[in-house]
Formats: C-alpha cells, sequence, structure tokens
C-alpha cells in the first residue's frame, strides 16, 4: 500500500500516518509499497556529490519551505511533550555557504589523506572535495591542509582540525598531530603565512600551543572585537547570531539591568543596552569579556562561575528586569527552578535542543511565567540541528 511522507522526524527520516518510516523523504513524497520513495513537491536535488553519505547535511533533499516547517515541527511537538504551546514564528535560515565554525577529521593511510565530515552515524571519514555549507574561507583550506597534515599526522592516527573564521582570518586549531624540530615549526610558520592564517595552534596532547599568530586574534560581536579565545563558543553563522540577538533583543524589551547568563564571549551582553551582569563559567571567555567591555567604557561586570554548580538564587536575581540565558544543549534546569521562584519581569531563552529548552519552559510556566513566543533558527543549514530564540514574561 502507498502512502505519503506527512512529515519529518528527529533524526531527518520521513514518516506517514501510519508511522512508516523512510530515509531520504520529503513530506510529500510517496512512500511506496515496496518501500521506495516516489519524489514529491518538496523533494529536490541535492546539491552536494557527497550527500547523503557525509554527516555534515542530514536533510539536502528537503525543499526549503519543508525545512521551515520541519524546524517548526520539532519545537512544537517538543512543547507538546510538556502541555505548552505558544506562537511559534518563521524560521531564520542560514543561506549555504555561511558556516563560519566547523570541526572535520583527518586520517593519513599511506600516502593518502582524507580529511571532511564523518559519515553519518560513522567514524569513517568522508574525504570533502566539496561543500556548500562552509565559509569559502574555510573550504579554501582544505587541500592546503591535506598537504600539511601529510606531514605532521602520523601514520592510521585519526587527527582533529578546528576552523574559525576570525576578524583576521581563520583560526587553524590541530588536534592528534605531531610537529617536532626546526622543520615542522619552519612549515607550520610558512604554512600560516600562505594562507593568511589567524592564528594556528596545536594540540599534542597537553592543551593548545600557539604556533602562529601576527597579531591577536579577534572575534566582532555587536560591533565589539573581543579576544578570541582557542576553542570558545561562537554561534555557527553570522547571520544566525544576528537572528538570536534580535530575538533576545525584543525579548528583553529595554530591560535596564540583565543578567546574562551563559554568557560566553559577550553575544549577547555587547548587543543588549543597560547595566549588565555577564556570568560564564569558562575562564577565558570571562577574560576576554571583560577586557573589552573595560575598553569601550561599557557597564558591563563578568562574572567567572559555573551556573550548574552554583546558579543564581533568588535573592541574586532580585533587582534584575530581565535575564538572557543561553545554556549548553544540557539545558538550564537548577537555573531556570531559581528564576521561576524569581519576580524577574522578562527572560531571553537561546537554546540549542528543543527537547530541554521544552523541559526547562515548563518549570518556568509551573512558575508563572507566559511562554510569548519562540523563533526557531536553523544555523545548521540542511542538518537536524535546531538553534531558537525564545520570550517569557510575567
Amino acid at each position: 500500500m502507498s502512502e505519503p511522507i506527512v512529515r519529518i522526524a528527529a533524526r531527518g527520516d520521513g514518516v506517514t500516518d501510519s508511522g512508516r518510516y523512510a530515509a531520504l523523504a520529503a513530506p510529500g513524497d510517496m512512500l511506496l509499497a515496496d518501500g521506495t520513495v516516489e519524489p514529491g513537491p518538496n523533494h529536490q536535488q541535492p546539491p552536494c556529490r557527497h550527500f547523503p553519505e557525509c554527516g555534515g547535511c542530514q536533510l539536502q533533499h528537503v525543499a526549503d519551505d519543508a525545512y521551515r516547517d520541519y524546524l517548526k515541527d520539532r519545537v512544537a511537538g517538543a512543547l507538546t511533550q510538556h502541555g505548552l504551546a505558544t506562537e511559534i514564528r518563521d524560521p531564520h535560515l542560514s543561506p549555504p555557504n555561511s558556516r563560519r565554525r566547523a570541526t572535520l577529521r583527518a586520517l593519513r593511510a599511506g600516502k593518502s589523506l582524507v580529511i571532511g565530515f564523518n559519515a553519518e552515524r560513522s567514524n569513517r571519514i568522508v574525504d570533502m572535495r566539496e561543500c556548500h555549507i562552509l565559509r569559502p574561507e574555510l573550504f579554501e583550506l582544505i587541500d592546503p591542509l591535506r598537504h600539511l597534515l601529510a606531514t605532521l599526522l602520523p601514520l592510521r592516527r585519526t587527527g582533529e582540525v578546528h576552523l574559525t573564521l576570525a576578524d583576521q582570518g581563520v583560526d587553524v586549531a590541530l588536534k592528534g598531530v605531531e610537529a617536532e624540530g626546526y622543520e615542522a615549526a619552519e612549515a607550520l610558520t610558512a604554512f600560516g603565512d600562505a594562507n593568511g592564517l589567524a592564528r594556528l595552534s596545536l594540540d599534542e596532547g597537553h592543551g593548545p600551543e600557539v604556533r602562529y599568530e601576527p597579531e591577536p586574534a579577534t572575534i566582532t560581536l555587536s560591533g565589539m572585537a573581543v579576544a578570541l579565545p582557542i576553542g570558545a563558543f561562537l554561534q555557527a553563522t553570522g547571520d544566525g547570531e544576528a537572528a538570536l540577538v534580535e530575538g533576545v533583543r525584543e525579548a528583553c524589551g529595554g530591560a535596564s539591568r540583565i543578567a546574562d547568563l551563559f554568557g560566553g564571549l559577550g553575544t549577547f551582553a555587547f548587543a543588549l543596552g543597560g547595566e549588565i551582569v555577564a556570568a560564564e563559567a569558562a575562564r577565558d571567555a570571562v577574560l576576554a569579556l571583560q577586557s573589552a567591555a573595560r575598553r569601550a567604557g561599557r557597564p558591563i561586570t563578568a562574572d567567572h562561575r559555573d551556573l550548574y554548580r552554583r546558579p543564581y538564587d533568588v535573592k541574586e536575581l532580585a533587582g534584575f528586569d530581565a535575564v538572557v540565558l543561553d545554556p549548553p544543549r544540557a539545558g538550564a534546569e537548577e537555573q531556570v527552578k531559581q528564576l521561576a521562584a524569581s519576580a524577574v519581569p522578562r527572560i531571553a531563552y537561546v537554546s540549542c535542543n528543543p527537547a530541554t529548552f521544552a523541559r526547562d519552559a515548563a518549570i518556568l510556566a509551573a512558575g508563572d511565567y507566559k511562554l510569548d513566543w519562540v523563533r526557531p533558527v536553523g544555523q545548521f543549514r540542511w542538518s537536524t540541528h535546531i538553534e531558537l530564540a525564545a520570550s517569557f514574561s510575567r
């Protein structure tokens, strides 16, 4: 019996009303009795030769309108599981070739070296020959990195390549490689010069060590140049960051005293007005944020604090007009419990996990907060990974 695909499941498979699953199916496709898929109006030709083998993308076969619906459905479904509903705004989609950070893997086998993302649900590396999600500045380094790593990566050992687009160029952090001796040091410097890198660092098992950095690497956040620590968290795309900032500004509603919890390098702190306390567990991020704020004369206080072990309690939250939350994928359950018992008028919540967001939203709702709206943000183009910005008010 043939059935139409009606939605996309969390992991990217198409699903029929009866609960049959089909890989690489889009809403409007027909799942035939023999298990094959007949493409429908929302099924597009994937642009990349590596799809679906490469794990960097799961949904290149889905047209943009259906992809937007998928993002909205994921958020709505997570909220429904906790008995919540609200306005879910039209998602923001980052365009192709806009990812400004990525982690790739590399392996040397004999004279050949492969570099790229892992295959879907596998440790096998798909050798990257084209990519439709990375910024051109990142992709242009793939072939030069092949040549460099062929001399530095031990035989049959897997290395990691972390790429981040900084203000001065690409920041390259290598892990699992060996660069001993004068010739290796010279090769790294020459590589940095030849490719106009912002910075090149190596982690040989004892933490990252800078080998090339003509000038201090920075990242500009809302017009503020902030020192960029190696491996620091950064929103995946510039336009996605802008969409999240816009949502946070709206949710804060012009508040004059704001707590920015899980503040990172200041993505939201520097975008907001008023007096701000930014709490963050990563010491290097705290120092970078505080230094930039002092240079600019901004009333931002950085608090080095692990919010999982020591969340702001009700007494500490008193006096804040708004709170911004941007936790990791695990969410912010302990901090949210304190917020639910507080009198803070407005909360802006940025999340990269609809499931933990919905759990935390239910705690806030039980504390008499209203979930005003949610806007999904698809920074990880053609993937099942979803970011969002949300507004809560008393």
